[in-house]
């Protein structure tokens, strides 16, 4: 039986840097995750995070993951199924095999929330998308719309700008929801976006693909691709059978990002803490593996 110091559950920013940390107090981790990298991967660009003033998400996500690995450390791509504690360890069973570790990072992020209407999941792959960065280079002088008022819809629409020859954006409020200005205004000099506000998606329709959407004002919109960026919830599995306090779905930590069950401990956009965004995933992290190592090495002073 392999035991380590601690398992970091979910390979995004806040468990890559964890995993820095630990590698550099010495610390044996693993990193279990499904995506390198996490939902940063699949973000257009990223000109936020210090030192990096324009980087396309995939690429600042591999630099933390080959950052991790020149430290020497272990990540592996499998889905967490089970966390049980068994006397003074925690066992995690994933798809593939079962690991033991004395304290446990949950890191698992956010899933993306679907707009659940007629044909959403008839035409996924089929026109319907969650990932823009993922497809847009398949629409190429076709006609697409993107669904949401936040960062996320915005920057996707700039991507898409840059391959479709039309983009419409929809949004059921009456302006955009906490868009960052610089984005605000690079989308207005597109001329080929359109913003549709106070509108929602009725029904998507076609035939073997895409070809049009209904809108609650009655109108069509005949297009070939739909990017759906409505925002993303907790994964919610883990922290219910875990027993752990949540706060609107989310898991309460403390300063020391620690939560209500001991030996486990939160971050990034899992955690309660308001801002959700690279640099404070990667701080969370940081806490957390710094507050495991004074509890395990300090602690043995």
């Amino acid at each position: 039986m392999k035991k380590y110091n601690v398992i970091i559950v979910g390979s995004g920013p806040a468990g890559l840097t964890a995993g820095i940390y630990a590698a550099r107090y010495n610390l044996s981790f693993l990193i279990i995750g499904k995506l390198n990298g996490g939902a940063i991967s699949e973000a257009h660009k990223i000109c936020n995070y210090p030192s990096q003033n324009n980087i396309s998400g995939f690429e600042l996500a591999q630099k933390m993951v080959n950052h991790v690995k020149e430290l020497d450390g272990e990540i592996v791509q499998e889905e967490v199924m089970e966390i049980k504690k068994i006397k003074d360890l925690f066992k995690i069973k994933t798809n593939k095999q079962e690991y033991f570790a004395e304290k446990i990072i949950l890191a698992i992020g956010k899933k993306k929330q679907k707009l659940k209407i007629k044909g959403e999941e008839e035409f996924l792959g089929k026109g319907v998308s969650y990932c823009a960065i993922c497809d847009a280079a398949f629409y190429e002088d076709k006609i697409v719309s993107v669904v949401g008022g936040g960062n996320a819809a915005v920057t996707a629409a700039l991507l898409l700008a840059e391959y479709a020859k039309k983009v419409y954006i929809i949004y059921r409020k009456e302006k955009f929801f906490r868009v960052e200005p610089a984005w605000i205004q690079q989308l207005k000099k597109e001329k080929n976006i359109e913003s549709i506000f106070k509108t929602n998606l009725l029904e998507i329709y076609g035939k073997d693909f895409v070809q049009g959407i209904k809108l609650d004002n009655g109108k069509k919109l005949n297009l070939d691709g739909v990017f759906v960026e409505i925002g993303s919830s907790p994964e919610e599995n883990l922290v219910n059978e875990l027993n752990l306090k949540k706060e609107n779905g989310y898991i309460v930590v403390d300063k020391k990002q620690e939560t209500n069950v001991s030996g486990i401990y939160a971050v990034g956009d899992i955690s309660n803490n308001s801002l959700k965004q690279v640099i404070t995933a990667c701080a969370e992290g940081a806490i957390a593996i710094t507050t495991i190592y004074e509890e395990l090495k300090l602690g043995e002073n």
